[in-house]
């Protein structure tokens, strides 16, 4: 049985909303892609369910203020094992 794109992002919606998670996460734990997910919560979901959409709207907008420091964490990670393996 196929999902409509409405359930689908109304779906999704409430699964950020629950977990907090970034786009990527949720297209990992549903199995599409982080394109599919971005059109699906912040296009479809606004006409879909506009009481979801501004949750959801406020968690993407607190995880694009903070991606510079997710992605500060991820290199600092890397260099770390780097620098392991080097000894």
């Amino acid at each position: 049985m196929e999902i409509s794109l409405d359930d689908r992002a109304v779906m999704l919606g409430e699964y950020i909303i629950e977990s907090g998670s970034t786009v990527r996460e949720a297209a990992k734990k549903y199995g599409i892609s982080k394109s599919t997910v971005h059109k699906d919560v912040t296009f479809r979901l606004r006409s879909a369910n506009p009481a979801v959409y501004r949750s959801v709207r406020e968690i993407l907008d607190k995880n694009k203020s903070e991606r510079h420091i997710r992605g500060g964490l991820a290199t600092k990670h890397k260099y770390e094992i780097i620098g392991e393996n080097l000894k």
